[in-house]
């Protein structure tokens, strides 16, 4: 199953993401803080991470940082009348979307699915070597 990894503050959201998510046969993962959710990517390396804006402006380094999936991506949003920060121009790079919740949940699963299917394509959809290359 593939893993998303969901992080903020906006745990109302973020739990209806969640299970959303869930119905749709991906396992989410739900954390509150960057190091909670860095903690979680290296138990569960998900293939797409959602990270809140304000925190990933405020901790560019530990965002950057966080463990995916080969083939996985970094994605932001921000709430409905939310702030607006600037993010630094590496930060900006290295997401895949910029997205504003929940106006912006259809673009969202779109993604996803999106990045899953490119993953399987690719043959990144293993965390592990699959079981010929264990027998070379």
């Amino acid at each position: 199953m593939t893993q998303i990894l969901l992080i903020g503050t906006e745990l109302p959201l973020l739990e209806g993401l969640a299970q959303s998510f869930a119905i749709l046969g991906f396992t989410p993962h739900v954390a509150s803080s960057i190091a909670e959710g860095r903690e979680v990517a290296v138990q569960h390396e998900p293939l797409i991470a959602i990270v809140s804006r304000v925190l990933a402006a405020s901790a560019t380094t530990e965002t950057l940082s966080i463990p995916l999936a080969p083939g996985g991506a970094l994605m932001l949003y921000r709430a409905v009348g939310g702030t607006i920060v600037t993010l630094s121009p590496t930060l900006q790079r290295a997401v895949l979307a910029d997205l504003t919740l929940p106006l912006e949940r259809n673009r969202l699963v779109a993604i996803v699915q999106h990045v899953c299917d490119r993953a399987k394509a690719t043959g990144r959809s293993y965390p592990h070597p699959p079981e010929s290359a264990d027998r070379i």
